[in-house]
């Protein structure tokens, strides 16, 4: 009778891992398409799978307010590794931003909730987008800390274990190859240029938003040159209501699905590889030193 309690509470443990692997997995490619807002249907999307998304980010904290209350209670505990505190604070600062930008955007729907408006629409408007490319970050640093358990997780669901030494070779030469391709689409859409708007936004540089509501004009920094050429783009929104901002590129048909995930994954791998090989290399440090005290520790005890 223990054993199969204990063998459904394993099979409970497990299922629940695989939703939440499934829900972050849904949530991410949603999160990406959110940076063109002509892919699947144009603003539409944008707004309803954006209160979804809302939605599912609520989720995600409840499946995890456990871990949540466990380490809000020590927090101030020495003993608790720095690595908790960190991904703490950084889980925070994530929530804090994520709920921004969601307020944000409510406040410039134009479909889900068009007669919502608070006044000074341009600054909301350049939060919303702004802070998005900051959460984008966020989210793949979070990501990172998290890897080994994605890698686990995926392997448990395929059931494939990959042996050494090939995996290890191929992991450094396909995160070599993402480092590489994620580097290529940060410098082609203007990354750093977007976040650019999140020092405007906090008031730390001088902002470059025109007054004036609906047509009121658009923000330095959103899209190149050649994309607001080609939509005729002069404010905020174009001729038919729909709002700009993100990436829209042409007219006519939406961009491909597949290219949108493509490009905002791989600048998100950037930061995701980066923050992996630096936790790992932190805790072969930290292991190391942790060696090097036993060691000196051994003969004096002796």
């Amino acid at each position: 009778m223990i054993t199969s309690n204990g063998a459904g509470k394993e099979t409970r443990k497990k299922s629940i891992t695989y939703f939440k692997f499934g829900l972050d997995l849904i949530m991410a490619l949603t999160f990406v398409l959110f940076f063109n807002k002509q892919v699947l249907g144009g603003l539409t999307f944008h707004e309803m799978a954006g209160i979804g998304f809302a939605a599912a980010f609520l989720l995600h904290m409840g499946l995890n307010w456990r871990w949540i209350v466990r380490v809000t209670s020590k927090l101030f505990d020495r003993k608790l590794p720095l690595k908790t505190k960190f991904s703490y604070l950084l889980n925070l600062v994530l929530l804090l931003s994520m709920t921004f930008v969601i307020i944000c955007g409510l406040f410039i729907s134009r479909v889900v909730f068009p007669a919502l408006r608070v006044g000074n629409e341009p600054w909301f408007k350049v939060a919303h987008m702004s802070v998005a490319y900051l959460v984008l970050i966020l989210v793949a640093v979070h990501i990172g800390l998290h890897w080994k358990w994605v890698v686990g997780v995926f392997q448990q669901i395929v059931r494939y274990r990959m042996k050494k030494p090939f995996p290890a070779m191929a992991a450094k030469l396909a995160a070599a190859a993402l480092l590489v391709f994620g580097c290529y689409q940060i410098y082609t859409s203007n990354f750093a240029m977007h976040l650019r708007g999140v020092a405007q936004v906090a008031g730390f540089s001088t902002p470059s938003v025109h007054a004036g509501g609906r047509d009121g004009g658009r923000p330095e920094g959103f899209g190149t040159a050649a994309s607001m050429q080609s939509k005729g783009e002069h404010g905020g929104f174009d001729r038919a209501g729909r709002e700009g901002g993100f990436e829209g590129r042409g007219g006519g048909a939406g961009p491909n699905v597949f290219g949108v995930v493509g490009e905002y994954l791989g600048i998100m791998s950037v930061f995701i590889i980066i923050v992996y090989y630096l936790d790992q290399w932190l805790l072969k440090r930290n292991a190391a030193r942790k060696k090097q005290r036993l060691q000196k520790a051994g003969p004096a005890g002796a």
